[in-house]
């Protein structure tokens, strides 16, 4: 549950200034608020609020030619260097597709945002910041030095809104579903799981049987799943860095997911993280927060999908990683096979 700030934008702002080494997402859990507060509480001085929604926020982006766009989840941040455009607006679910902005967007938990400047030694540094109802954190666009910064001001100008205050109205935060299993909907799951031919039938299927993914997860049993030790997130990611193939990185809340296709070439473990370091393309993952990790298989009309999905302890996902399918960039065999040679956990959750 959201913690009602105590502090004034004044003393958040001040607390900002004199620890100007934090990310603002520590800042904020240092002072018990959430990071739109904390980015709210300098409305009129580093920050804007600007209109929310992704119909006007992804065509400014593609104005700015390559830039920095960030999407994460508790134990995992997914950075990707690239061009925003191709983009397709819907009511429940909007994309933008280039060869390195890969997104699916959810445009109703894009509901607060701000253009935020704010000085440094290098210049002004530039991001637009999305946040979900809850003030999480749902996606940023981060200027780098080779951006369109002349298209800073006209952004921000045909954006602003009308509300300029320096707080912010949130809504409780949702807690995390727990996995919801049906042992009576068992041969039902099984059988229909068999015969889906398509990855996104399989949501709709635990809809419809009053399930939910991890849920599914922990009684499908073989041959549909594998349940691996949590060390296997880690395992996976230095197999794929080995064998040098393509793979898809799936890193999504409840507003935005991000892919990133390619490979991993660079691995540089820091205390609980794990980083891939590769230009173009950056991840941080928390592997002390790795407490599942599952080998899923799925049928498809183009053949089995094969992935690893980790989840925290609470059941939220926290990535998904597939081997890549495209014509003449198949990597899918070689990832099949890392894939089999991971190691399998001992036991299944209660």
């Amino acid at each position: 549950m959201n913690k009602p700030t105590t502090f004034s934008p004044s003393e958040i702002r001040a607390f900002t200034a004199e620890n100007t080494k934090l990310r603002a997402r520590d800042a904020a859990d240092k002072l018990g608020i959430t990071e739109a507060q904390l980015v709210a509480s300098s409305v009129g001085q580093t920050a804007t609020r600007i209109t929310a929604h992704p119909d006007f926020i992804i065509p400014a982006a593609e104005t700015l030619g390559d830039v920095m766009a960030l999407t994460r989840v508790e134990a995992c941040v997914h950075e990707k260097v690239g061009t925003y455009g191709n983009y397709h607006s819907g009511d429940h679910a909007s994309m933008t597709l280039t060869e390195n902005i890969d997104l699916r967007i959810f445009p109703l938990h894009w509901v607060h945002a701000f253009a935020v400047e704010t000085p440094s030694e290098n210049g002004p540094r530039r991001s637009l910041q999305i946040f979900d109802a809850a003030g999480d954190a749902v996606h940023k666009i981060h200027l780098r030095a080779a951006s369109n910064h002349d298209q800073w001001e006209k952004i921000v100008a045909d954006l602003k809104s009308d509300d300029q205050t320096d707080t912010i109205a949130l809504d409780v935060r949702k807690p995390t579903e727990p996995a919801k299993s049906r042992l009576d909907k068992l041969d039902v799951l099984r059988d229909e799981w068999s015969k889906m031919t398509d990855t996104h039938q399989f949501l709709r299927l635990c809809a419809k049987l009053k399930m939910n993914r991890l849920g599914a997860y922990r009684i499908v049993g073989a041959p549909f799943v594998r349940q691996l030790t949590p060390s296997a997130a880690d395992a996976m990611l230095h197999a794929v860095q080995a064998a040098g193939i393509e793979v898809m990185i799936f890193v999504g809340n409840r507003g935005c997911i991000q892919i990133h296709t390619g490979p991993v070439k660079t691995l540089r473990p820091m205390g609980p993280w794990q980083n891939v370091m590769d230009p173009g393309f950056n991840l941080h993952l928390r592997l002390d927060k790795v407490a599942e990790v599952w080998a899923v298989e799925k049928p498809t009309q183009r053949g089995p999908a094969v992935s690893v999905e980790a989840f925290d302890a609470e059941g939220r996902l926290i990535f998904q990683v597939f081997g890549v399918g495209k014509e003449g960039r198949d990597s899918r065999a070689a990832w099949d096979e890392i894939v089999s040679n991971l190691p399998s956990a001992e036991e299944v959750p209660a």
